[in-house]
């Protein structure tokens, strides 16, 4: 009875790995060799994570990496681990808070000031179902950070990207996206507020924005993609609770699915430097291959409103510039 027990077990076990395995080869792995030596390259939120592993990855390709981190500290700490790591390429730490215009506002005015060149932007830094909280504006913190804030930086470096071009925004979404709905009524409203919703919500404004702006950038030489980089073991959760038990049940299964930040990064990265995908803008990727969109992201008219509310929103932040 033992050694049928043990040998079920086994057999369970190793399944499972073949599973894994399978799928990790399903991900997709960015493949490009490119030297990105003498690129600069902005990561938001490149002191954990996604972003970290990103910045870590350039850097190892000799790019000039700016960490663009709300908590100096971190990102200070980030920037000496990736050095140790990489050995290679130029590091900076900058800080930026998407939550405060004039944050991104001064990040972007220094950056404009000490940097001669803009060859990739990512905008990585995000906010994951956090309680109803607002930015330093007054924007619903989901909206505010993940959107907003990275259609005011991208606005604001746009011109030094198109002196830089051919270069490349990069926006990681989510495949959550496909679950939002955009109320513009009732983007900011507290009484309305579902945490789950209002991040799916503002990854789908994430594709959106990418969208519309591919379409004004046609001609310039800058390109840009939206990425969904899978369900990544980050710190990003630390604000949803899960009780320990629930934990335990599920690990098991959500080890088929969790992929490291390492993993997380290689379609961003793909989309960053990738031969491949010069030629592309506007479009989604997944697995280091473009996907179509979903149903709810195919609306040009809905795109160019989000523009439209995103300027406004921002208008004051850039009217006292």
């Amino acid at each position: 009875m033992l050694l049928k027990i043990v040998g079920t077990a086994t057999c369970f076990l190793v399944s499972v790995f073949i599973i894994r395995k399978y799928r990790e080869y399903t991900w997709g792995k960015c493949k490009s060799k490119r030297s990105v030596k003498n690129k600069t390259v902005i990561i938001t939120g490149a002191n954990s994570g996604i972003g970290k592993a990103t910045a870590l990855e350039l850097a190892k390709r000799g790019a000039r990496v700016i960490l663009a981190c709300r908590d100096h500290e971190k990102g200070q700490k980030a920037l000496i681990d990736i050095r140790s790591k990489s050995r290679n390429g130029v590091l900076k730490v900058m800080e930026l808070d998407l939550a405060s215009f004039e944050s991104i506002k001064k990040f972007s005015n220094e950056f404009l000031r000490s940097e001669e060149r803009l060859d990739v932007l990512i905008n990585n830094a995000g906010i994951f179902q956090c309680p109803y909280m607002t930015t330093e504006e007054g924007y619903e913190m989901q909206f505010g950070v993940n959107h907003l804030g990275h259609f005011l930086l991208t606005k604001l470096l746009l011109e030094k990207l198109k002196q830089s071009a051919p270069s490349r925004i990069v926006t990681v979404s989510s495949s959550l996206y496909s679950k939002g709905v955009l109320n513009f009524d009732t983007l900011n409203s507290k009484e309305h507020y579902e945490k789950g919703m209002a991040y799916k919500n503002s990854k789908l404004a994430n594709v959106l924005f990418c969208r519309e702006l591919s379409k004004r950038l046609e001609g310039t030489g800058v390109t840009v993609y939206s990425v969904c980089p899978g369900m990544v073991l980050t710190n990003l959760g630390r604000h949803v609770s899960i009780k320990w038990w629930k934990l335990i049940a599920v690990a098991p299964i959500a080890w088929l699915f969790i992929r490291t930040p390492y993993q997380g990064a290689q379609t961003v990265l793909h989309c960053a430097i990738s031969e491949e995908v010069e030629s592309e803008s506007g479009l989604c990727y997944k697995n280091c291959k473009k996907t179509g969109f979903a149903k709810v992201a195919e609306d040009e008219t809905v795109a160019k409103k989000l523009w439209e509310v995103s300027e406004k929103l921002c208008a004051k932040a850039e009217k006292s510039e």
